[in-house]
């Protein structure tokens, strides 16, 4: 395609200019001047077009055994599998904020693949000849199907490729601290005070278990977000396509993604609804809950290195103030949570599309999209710039551990089964208003003998059961 010229295409509105070095067409061309919405960084996820190669092909593959020419069968094939390779990603400049069907999206695919399939075949870009964006690259196909099919590809994929190897691989480094941790005995905390004891192992142990629910709660959605509305067409019914062309597709979309993607079971449902986008992002919004309370933990164990808790030494990145000399923050605590903030407030914006399919079709599909993958990636990048940079180096500083654990007052919590909660109460407040220790006091009470407070209150015996 040449630069610094246009060609005249139209579509049913009328002619526009389209810059020649560009293969997209007029219904593209319109949608920039009428959607001057945000500017370029609000354009729509190179995922989600992406994921339109991959269907365009599958759809072109299926439609030949259907009876579409296989001389434009295959250059739309061609030209698909650029688009689903991200070759040609200069050529869609539509912003998220355009029709709620995503109808010029799936125009703008329709068109770039139409001229990209025009110009393989040796024909005249924007001639619609002998490959036509409607006839040929959207046959048996509408935006209102297309675009939510599109939808759960890009969403899988992401799921499958950034967010769960993140959380894998934060998964393994945390449950590498607990058992490094294992026997690092130390205060527990509850309401933000001192509390019983533990290993800086069992405290981790916790964190491990929330990520690994995290995993499970997103592979549960998964089954939903695997089904494709392809062939519902307009609303739901499979107007102008074949018997077994949904069945086909998915078939072919999921040989291509080597994910489980089928048919969806009901086409009303996969076009009026996205609950299963809602489900997704409300199993990323869980996770940005407990990620958020991991990274606040570490954070404020970390705290310090005189001043604060002090009980973790967490590694030092890079420079933490510019005006107080040698001051190190937990910078990756910092952006994780950020992070975890930006996932809920996405999930409230999906909810909220969720919300508002009306009769057969939901039209906040691009926004919701838009913003389950802004969440998947997020969290998995997060995911793993926390381990690499922050859970790998993380030291436990023992002795600010026993330092602190020792002088806790919560360790009478151990005499309770001996001489019962009201005379335990008693030593913990006398001590603590006298600036005493436990054991003093107890004895000085008279409550128990030096021999029996040892033998009765021992941290090592206070991890469990008995």
């Amino acid at each position: 395609a040449s630069q610094n010229s246009f060609r005249i295409e139209f579509d049913t509105f009328g002619e526009l200019k389209v810059p020649n070095d560009k293969y997209y067409g007029a219904q593209t061309v319109r949608s920039t001047m009428n959607f001057k919405i945000g500017g370029v960084t609000e354009r729509m996820p190179i995922p989600v077009i992406k994921a339109f190669g991959i269907l365009k092909r599958a759809a072109a593959e299926v439609n030949q055994d259907y009876g579409l020419d296989s001389k434009i069968a295959n250059a739309i094939m061609k030209a698909a599998d650029e688009v689903a390779e991200g070759k040609l990603n200069d050529h869609f400049p539509l912003v998220v904020w355009q029709t709620g069907s995503g109808t010029q999206t799936n125009m703008n695919v329709n068109e770039v693949i139409s001229n990209r399939a025009i110009e393989m075949l040796g024909g005249e870009l924007g001639s619609k000849k002998p490959v036509h964006p409607n006839d040929h690259v959207n046959k048996s196909q509408s935006s209102n199907d297309t675009f939510p099919t599109a939808m759960h590809i890009a969403a899988a994929l992401e799921v499958h490729e950034v967010l769960l190897p993140g959380l894998q691989k934060l998964h393994d480094a945390l449950d590498a601290k607990s058992k490094e941790f294992a026997q690092v005995i130390k205060i527990g905390r509850t309401h933000t005070q001192d509390a019983v004891p533990l290993t800086l192992g069992q405290e981790f142990s916790g964190y491990v278990q929330q990520v690994k629910y995290a995993m499970t709660r997103i592979n549960a959605a998964m089954p939903r977000v695997y089904e494709l509305a392809a062939g519902g067409t307009a609303v739901g019914t499979g107007l102008n396509t074949r018997i077994g062309f949904a069945e086909k597709v998915a078939a072919k979309v999921a040989a291509l993604t080597g994910l489980p993607f089928v048919t969806a079971p009901n086409k009303f449902e996969a076009l009026a609804a996205h609950d299963a986008l809602v489900e997704l992002s409300g199993a990323m919004n869980t996770t940005a809950c407990s990620l958020m309370k991991i990274a606040n933990d570490i954070r404020f164990l970390g705290s310090g290195p005189r001043s604060g808790l002090g009980e973790l030494i967490l590694p030092e990145n890079e420079p933490g103030s510019s005006i107080m000399p040698g001051k190190v923050n937990p910078t990756q605590c910092e952006a994780l949570t950020m992070v975890a903030a930006q996932v809920m407030g996405n999930h409230v914006a999906v909810t909220v599309g969720g919300s508002n399919g009306h009769f057969e079709l939901n039209v906040f599909k691009p926004m919701m999209i838009k913003n389950v993958l802004h969440s998947a990636r997020l969290l998995g990048d997060a995911c793993v710039s926390f381990t690499e940079n922050c859970v790998v180096g993380i030291q436990a500083n023992t002795e600010r551990i026993n330092k602190l654990m020792n002088e806790s007052l919560m360790l009478v919590t151990a005499l309770n089964p001996h001489i019962g909660y009201d005379k335990a109460a008693k030593i913990a407040k006398t001590a603590h208003k006298n600036g005493s220790t436990l054991k003093a006091t107890a004895i000085e009470l008279g409550y128990l003998t030096a021999e029996q407070f040892d033998e009765w209150v021992k941290p090592k015996d206070m991890l469990g059961p008995k």
